[in-house]
């Protein structure tokens, strides 16, 4: 059996880089830049390998995992911390008198602005789509608070680089308030880009999710609920769920002449007139599906119970969850976090999504980065404090240098 792909390596990899770098800060002597910035080309090549060789190894593990995000979000900016280190290293190479180790720190200090700046027209592009999905949203959904969060974001999402930018340009005062202003500002970015760096990771582990196609041999399939219509009847959303997997049932059975069973799962809200198991259950029947193959979980209120409460039914029917092949149906842009709750409940299951309309999709990936960023708080934690101490570090030492 695979392992679980680790990262550990990097770890110990910082260590020891940031031992070199020490001892020739120590000597600094004609070479020392020069040195420096060699052993700096060589540990973000290496980090890059390493995070892409966990990324791919993740994949064939388990696609639904939070470090999938991490993996290719940061892979990317260390990408970029890597040209740009190359290029001052030919710098140094040309004008080695110039270019020193105060060349390398203020480039390592600048690189998490450098990246949000260069990365800029991609968060323009995309806040665009956000803020014009966002608008379509409420044209057909109503003025809900949460169908404006879009619209928040798209804004708050512009107004982050502007912001780094002004405030790293036009700093005035004594030395203590230039680097008061210039920690802030440092802080500032570091958050900017963790924040961003998970969009971007989010964004590749949500299309991977959604264009995975489970293997023909499950034994059920999980719906997973999202409300009905006032009259009991599924919503579009939920009918494409249902959809799906009556889709995925009909070619599994051509494919290996077994057909899985179906868990119709969602509780009753409180403006609803039946549960969504049971309006599941009446629009499979309808679809020409035999009530004996569909079992019914009418329990659960949201995605963390529909796979904690199906895997109870399972339990209760006497199956081995480590044996059992199961799917779930959701929607293309819920997948991922979908699997994520399986795996946390440790239901192994592969995850099929419904296709939507346009305008659901960018809306609907900030919502499900928020929902994503509101879990492993201490491991986020962890990853943000570590960046933040690297960057406050290298804004003492320019103040130093």
């Amino acid at each position: 059996m695979m392992k679980k792909p680790k990262v550990w390596d990097i770890a110990v990899l910082t260590g020891i880089v940031l031992l070199i770098i020490m001892i020739a800060m120590v000597q600094n002597n004609s070479r020392s830049a020069y040195t420096v910035c060699i052993v700096l080309a060589v540990y973000f090549a290496s980090s890059i390998l390493m995070l892409l060789y966990a990324f791919l190894r993740q994949l064939r593990y388990n696609i639904y995992s939070y470090n999938t995000i991490y993996y290719m979000g940061f892979a990317l900016f260390v990408l970029f911390v890597s040209v740009s280190n190359m290029s001052l290293l030919t710098l140094i190479s040309k004008d080695p008198e110039t270019y020193g180790l105060s060349a390398i720190l203020y480039n390592l200090l600048d690189t998490a602005r450098m990246f949000i700046y260069v990365t800029f027209p991609f968060i323009l592009v995309f806040s665009a789509a956000l803020c014009i999905s966002n608008i379509s949203l409420i044209r057909h959904e109503g003025r809900r608070p949460v169908n404006f969060l879009g619209i928040i974001l798209s804004v708050c999402m512009i107004a982050g680089p502007l912001i780094i930018f002004f405030s790293s340009r036009y700093m005035s005062g004594s030395a203590a308030e230039v680097f008061r202003m210039e920690l802030a500002s440092q802080m500032f970015s570091t958050l900017y880009l963790y924040c961003e760096c998970m969009l971007i990771g989010a964004i590749v582990a949500n299309i991977i999710a959604a264009k995975h196609r489970p293997a023909y041999d499950k034994e059920y399939v999980i719906i997973l609920g999202c409300g009905i219509n006032g009259d009991g009847t599924p919503t579009p959303l939920l009918r494409g769920r249902i959809d799906k997997a009556i889709e995925f049932s009909r070619k599994q059975f051509t494919e290996s002449g077994h057909a899985p069973l179906f868990i119709t799962s969602g509780g009753q809200g409180p403006n609803e007139v039946i549960s969504e198991s049971e309006s599941m259950k009446r629009y499979l029947v309808d679809q020409g599906i035999s009530e004996r193959r569909i079992i019914q979980e009418d329990k659960s209120t949201d995605t963390f119970e529909n796979m904690k409460f199906s895997k109870a039914k399972l339990e209760e029917m006497g199956k081995s969850i480590a044996d059992t092949k199961v799917a779930f149906s959701t929607t293309n842009y819920h997948v991922f976090r979908s699997g994520l709750y399986a795996k946390r409940v440790k239901l192994q299951a592969e995850g099929m999504g419904a296709d939507t309309k346009w305008y659901f999709w960018p809306n609907a990936s900030v919502r499900e980065l928020v929902g994503l960023m509101t879990e492993h708080r201490g491991k986020q934690a962890l990853v943000l404090l570590g960046m933040a101490a690297i960057y406050a570090t290298l804004t003492i030492l320019s103040f130093q240098f």
